[in-house]
């Protein structure tokens, strides 16, 4: 089969699909670029309304990833006829009120036939050149700082099956929900020097493109990555989803475990999170008052995570 060839050439183009960043990026002139990202899934919740909020949330985390602010969204759906139509207004509700959140204009968007619900945005935003936030300049000494805590999988999966409450109260939905407008804003008062947001590929999947696009070593304490509460249990109960296994099979090859690390807090680390928060990468001697400034917006599960390290390429968990 012949591989597809993603080749420009066209120097405005500043971020494309090499490193795997969470949007490209284009260069309009020395005072803006463009974001372009798009994402979409099936249900993670029953509520229609809830739904629609996560995964704008979700969609609009990779402008914010890249340093930028939201400008336009446009609504992707997939819909079956079997279904009311009062559930896809309030799907398209619920994604148009997280935009407006964002500060950003719904434009519109597309809907198809489909045989289950899928809902997302196709979203642009903008941002300085100068303030472009990319996966792959991790610098030796940094620290790593991640927003959010882990585990949305195996939340999803224990509301699925009827252990959990899928409702706004519900810590893990909450935090779905919930924009990474707030880090960005602080970040702005700080040098950063890579940034992605978790989602799909786990902590372990988005932490192996850093590693990879700077060439470095990064070492996680495992002790200091906030779960959700429940998730270990739910782990250990074996509602890990699919994802989860699939990115272990992707990533532990960059992984080295300096000790016996449980089992189940290990298997969150590859969970793939929907709506995840920021990690990014700060010169050690801002990490501290960074974090305070988080605190202080109300991003008080924010956490030093780990260090980035010289040496071979790779993840090391203690």
């Amino acid at each position: 089969m012949r591989q597809v060839s993603f080749v420009n050439k066209d120097p405005n183009l500043l971020v494309g699909i090499e490193t795997g960043d969470d949007a490209t990026v284009y260069k309009i002139n020395n005072e803006r670029a463009l974001i372009q990202s798009v994402d979409f899934f099936t249900p993670v919740v029953d509520d229609p309304y809830l739904y629609g909020q996560i995964a704008a949330s979700n969609a609009l985390s990779d402008i914010y990833a890249m340093g930028g602010k939201p400008f336009l969204a446009m609504n992707i759906v997939g819909f079956p006829e079997c279904l009311s139509q009062d559930l896809l207004v309030k799907i398209l509700q619920g994604g148009a009120d997280v935009v407006k959140e964002a500060g950003a204009s719904m434009a519109g968007g597309h809907t198809v036939k489909d045989d289950e619900p899928k809902y997302g945005l196709s979203v642009t935003g903008f941002v300085h050149p100068d303030n472009l936030l990319t996966n792959s300049n991790a610098q030796v000494g940094d620290k790593i700082i991640l927003t959010k805590p882990l585990g949305t999988g195996v939340i999803i999966s224990a509301i699925k099956g009827g252990l959990e409450d899928g409702g706004i109260e519900n810590e893990a939905v909450k935090s779905m929900v919930e924009l990474n407008d707030k880090p960005i804003e602080v970040l702005k008062n700080y040098k950063v020097n890579a940034c992605t947001d978790i989602t799909g590929f786990g902590l372990m999947g988005h932490l192996t493109e850093m590693v990879k696009g700077s060439n470095v070593q990064i070492e996680v304490d495992t002790k200091e990555v906030p779960i959700f509460e429940g998730a270990i249990d739910y782990a250990q109960m074996g509602l890990f989803p699919e994802g989860g296994y699939s990115n272990k099979d992707n990533y532990e090859e960059m992984v080295i475990k300096k000790h016996d690390i449980n089992e189940s807090l290990e298997d969150l680390l590859y969970d793939p999170q929907t709506s995840g928060g920021l990690l990014f990468s700060v010169p050690k001697e801002i990490a501290s008052d960074l974090l305070i400034e988080l605190y202080s917006l109300g991003v008080d599960k924010a956490a030093v995570i780990g260090e980035v390290k010289s040496g071979k390429k790779g993840i090391v968990l203690r």
